[in-house]
């Protein structure tokens, strides 16, 4: 038999004649009488029975909490919101706390990517970075401000991100760095400022087995070569003879900034002995090194000695893009030509990585059997036209005692 969920309070005597307030009805079937003292208490109780019959009739439930009401009606509403989900209320709360961002945590890309260079730089300086590595970070650094000028970091998304490392038509190659730099930014944001809960260049696809694909290195025929030495000294003065005679005849690297030709002190080009001393300090890979100055490469710094000729003259900037875009070089080609050479000479990979301050796997790999031995004896048998200067010795100065006194007008 079904009853509903009512309650009553009645006034009840008891045997013993003590008067009692009773609670009395039906809750779920099951009938209900409760005695208390007072009408007060006999009241509350009815009121929470008639509370429970409520909840149980709409599914409600009575459990003890520290929330706060405002946070059980939360509670409920996100319940209710994930509906027939399979994941708990827990997984997207994980979810949520592991991507989503503070705004004390946002930073424009503008500010971030300037405050990480400014750190680069500060590398820079303190000789930790090259100077073409830095130049890559202001470069593509600058170019994300300029994309994403009034965005987030926390934005920024591996799509987005794609077609930013694709812009311009860039090789394959060229991809593959610029992803590098930009992800090193990221990982900055990441790892050290928590603007971002995750790094999206990890989900940025990269091209892989290009550093396999380099052949033989670029290099220039002996005869092309002559023409070079041959411009060198008829324009300008002879003032390029000992920059260009230095990077072909000796393999010293020709950057401009960095290179170790930028960094070479003329004391260190040893006629006298016959070796070039290149220092940990000038070295790209901080390590010593000596090349031998070959003949024909001791009779160009004897015609062209680097007391008058200094190896970076005045001008030397514009002289040197003048230069190469004369014979559209590419960069390194002329450090490429000796090395090369120098195998075909000298047979040698050994004695070519050592002057040449490669590895001998780089010299099999990209330079071995590129020059016959004739063609390397040609190219060591460029010599210069003007010849050799014969150094004039300076008179010395006469003591102070043996000077004659001017005299002096009375």
């Amino acid at each position: 038999m079904n009853h509903e969920n009512t309650f009553a309070v009645i006034r009840y005597k008891n045997r013993n004649g003590v008067t009692s307030w009773r609670v009395s009805g039906w809750l779920r079937g099951v009938r209900i009488r409760k005695n208390f003292k007072t009408r007060e208490e006999a009241g509350a109780d009815k009121a929470a029975m008639e509370l429970g019959a409520e909840q149980a009739a709409s599914g409600l439930r009575s459990i003890s909490t520290c929330l706060t009401i405002e946070q059980v009606r939360e509670s409920e509403a996100a319940f209710q919101r994930l509906g027939t989900r399979s994941r708990s209320l827990s997984f997207y709360l994980d979810y949520a706390l592991t991507n989503y961002r503070d705004p004390v945590n946002d930073k424009p890309v503008v500010e971030a990517a300037r405050e990480y260079l400014a750190l680069r730089e500060l590398d820079h300086k303190q000789g930790h970075l090259s100077h073409r590595q830095f130049t890559s970070f202001r470069c593509e650094l600058r170019a994300l401000e300029v994309t994403f000028r009034g965005k987030l970091v926390s934005d920024l998304t591996a799509a987005v991100l794609a077609e930013f490392l694709k812009r311009g038509q860039v090789s394959r190659k060229s991809y593959n760095n610029r992803r590098g730099l930009i992800g090193a930014f990221l990982k900055y944001c990441l790892q050290v400022k928590d603007w971002i809960a995750v790094n999206p260049i990890d989900k940025v696809p990269h091209y892989r087995g290009l550093g396999h694909r380099r052949g033989s290195a670029p290099t220039l025929t002996a005869d092309q070569c002559a023409e070079i030495m041959k411009w060198a000294e008829e324009n300008h003065g002879g003032k390029l003879v000992p920059f260009i005679a230095l990077c072909l005849f000796a393999g010293i690297r020709p950057d401009l900034y960095e290179g170790e030709i930028s960094k070479l002190d003329p004391k260190s080009v040893r006629l006298d002995t016959g070796v070039i001393h290149i220092e940990p300090k000038v070295s790209k890979v901080r390590m010593k090194r000596n090349i031998t100055i070959q003949p024909n490469l001791a009779a160009w710094l004897q015609a062209y000695p680097l007391d008058d000729f200094p190896i970076m003259p005045v001008g030397f900037r514009r002289l040197r893009l003048k230069f190469r875009k004369h014979f559209k070089l590419s960069h390194d080609i002329l450090r490429h030509t000796f090395i090369s050479m120098h195998v075909g000479k000298f047979r040698s990979m050994g004695d070519a990585a050592l002057q040449a301050g490669n590895s001998e796997a780089i010299i099999r790999k990209h330079y071995l059997d590129l020059k016959s031995t004739e063609e390397a004896e040609q190219f060591f048998g460029i010599l210069p036209v003007r010849a050799a200067q014969p150094k004039v010795a300076r008179p010395a100065a006469f003591p102070p005692e043996q000077v004659a006194p001017l005299p002096i007008a009375v």
